[in-house]
């Protein structure tokens, strides 16, 4: 007996102690709760935005960012403005909402904020040393530079077959991975574009060695380094997490795959050589910084990657939107086709002729499909800076400190009702130059209004300010996408191609949309979304 009341009495200390260490737990925790609390709404600045209400320091808003930064953004400027903070992972974040919030951050200068500074500890990982935000500004400007001139119409003008002889081969009856081989049938979309993209992209800016490697390993060393893109991976890039070995294998194994194709090339001859086809990489290796210094094949490699990586995400997002979109809207599936014949013409048996690059610019419906989608589905939902110095925002009586990072957002001017009228509303016709009365109360009103759009060079040519416009899918200033053009050839190439051969539908035969997936950088469809696929039986 004795023994068992020792043990009684030792486990109901055991218990009291771990009891009052729980208590202590929950007092301290309810404690911070309670001094966030207090802080927010007795001793706010009143020199900076304000602080979207949180409980919890650290975490703040992060989770409702997270899972719906659109809702988040819009819940938000009802409350607090056009100006607000808001608490990410620890970090105050400030976000400048509307055309001028785009242009006080977009167009920043250098000395105020910095796109380095926040970037470079996700993305050089995954492209490698010394290219994109892994350099100086300046250097990056000349690298944009370089690209840009790789991507001049005739080149822009050889994609086009290439990417559509791509399509076509994937889509085949033939194909070996047989989707395709009857009649109808179902596809998971984002699966299949992200595949298909990858090809045209690979194809037309890398060349034939590039593309062919995409049949064997190289898709699998793909796959390994867009996991590196994971969010956690702002804060802890070099923890030792099962995915961040896989990303640093990978750009180890493509950076020397990529050195390997350069290295080949050296030693075949001459560059310039009027046999060869034109990519990227033959650009990229006779390109000489302003110090006379050539571009290091190293150096070439790594934004080889940057280069893919950066436009493949972007292009199967849009792509597989487009078609989620078609398949809800089969008239204007039909009016491709007849744009189609109308502008190309048809051959003797029927088909319609060839799509070229200077043909896409007839193609004006094509290419409201593309800039309607771009609208509401804008691949990146936030665009990031650290702030360098403190920044005025003008028509405010807010300042915004260092210790603060800068969000701006154009995808909510996109999908404002004050820009775009019925702003969720999917219809390319909006954009019609002459809209029927039907769609003219959908017009976008700055286009009504006459805006004119500002641009500056920022050494790689001009480029859009963004100060004006509500549209800016590809960003704006120094850091806008300099792959906008080939992404409008290849999202137009990939439709055009592909309206011709097939109809899809709604496996459900609803008008309904899947969600969008924000768990990653890029704004993206959930995954399965799967829609039936009919091929056509009339001449095309």
């Amino acid at each position: 007996m004795g023994l068992l009341n020792d043990l009684t009495t030792g486990l109901s200390s055991v218990t009291s102690t771990w009891s009052g260490i729980g208590f202590g737990v929950a007092t301290l925790i309810a404690t911070i709760i309670l001094l966030n609390v207090a802080q927010q709404l007795f001793f706010r600045n009143p020199n900076e935005p304000p602080i979207v209400f949180h409980l919890v320091p650290f975490i703040g808003s992060t989770i409702s960012y997270g899972i719906d930064p659109y809702k988040f953004f819009f819940s938000c400027r009802e409350k607090y403005g056009e100006v607000f903070t808001f608490i990410l992972l620890g970090k105050k974040t400030t976000v400048c909402l509307g055309t001028k919030g785009n242009d006080f951050i977009l167009n920043g200068k250098l000395k105020d904020v910095n796109a380095e500074d926040i970037y470079s500890p996700l993305t050089t990982p995954v492209f490698g040393k010394d290219v994109v935000y892994d350099c100086p500004n300046s250097k990056l400007m000349e690298q944009k530079k370089f690209v840009k001139y790789g991507l001049t119409s005739s080149a822009l003008r050889s994609y086009v077959t290439l990417i559509s002889q791509e399509v076509r081969q994937y889509f085949s009856k033939d194909a070996p991975h047989k989707k395709f081989a009857s009649t109808s049938g179902t596809v998971d979309l984002p699966a299949a574009m992200a595949e298909l993209t990858i090809y045209t992209a690979s194809r037309s800016l890398q060349g034939k060695e590039v593309r062919e490697k995409f049949d064997s390993s190289f898709a699998d060393l793909f796959h390994d380094l867009d996991m590196g893109f994971t969010p956690i991976n702002f804060m802890l890039p070099w923890a030792p997490l099962p995915q961040n070995r896989k990303r640093d294998r990978a750009q180890k194994k493509m950076a020397e795959t990529y050195m390997s194709i350069i290295k080949q090339r050296r030693q075949e001859g001459d560059a310039k050589s009027e046999a060869r086809e034109e990519d990227m990489i033959w650009n990229l290796m006779n390109c000489t910084y302003k110090d006379g210094t050539p571009i290091p094949d190293r150096e070439v490699a790594h934004m080889m990657i940057a280069l893919l990586m950066a436009g493949q995400h972007s292009s199967s997002s849009t792509i597989t939107w487009i078609f989620l979109r078609l398949a809800t809207r089969p008239e204007i599936q039909d009016e491709l086709l007849q744009e189609q014949r109308d502008v190309l013409g048809t051959n003797e048996d029927g088909s319609i002729k060839e799509l070229t690059y200077d043909a896409m610019n007839r193609l004006p419906l094509h290419a409201q499909v593309v800039k309607e989608t771009l609208r509401i589905h804008t691949p990146i939902h936030s665009i990031l800076r650290a702030v360098k110095q403190p920044m005025h925002v003008e028509g405010t009586p807010y300042t915004i400190p260092p210790s603060h990072s800068l969000l701006a957002t154009p995808g909510v001017t996109a999908r404002s009702n004050e820009h775009f009228p019925e702003a969720l509303l999917w219809e390319p016709h909006r954009w019609d130059e002459s809209p029927s009365e039907k769609v003219a109360r959908l017009a976008p009103k700055h286009l009504k209004e006459g805006v004119a759009e500002e641009t500056e060079d920022y050494g790689y040519g001009m480029v859009s300010k963004g100060a004006a416009s509500p549209y800016l899918p590809f960003g704006a200033g120094r850091h806008r996408c300099i792959g906008e053009q080939f992404a409008y050839v290849q999202l137009q190439t990939i439709l055009g191609t592909l309206i011709r051969d097939f109809k899809f539908f709604n496996v459900d035969g609803s008008d309904k949309v899947v969600g969008t997936d924000y768990s990653s950088l890029f704004s993206r469809p959930l995954a399965p979304a799967v829609v039936r696929w009919e091929r056509r039986t009339e001449k095309a």
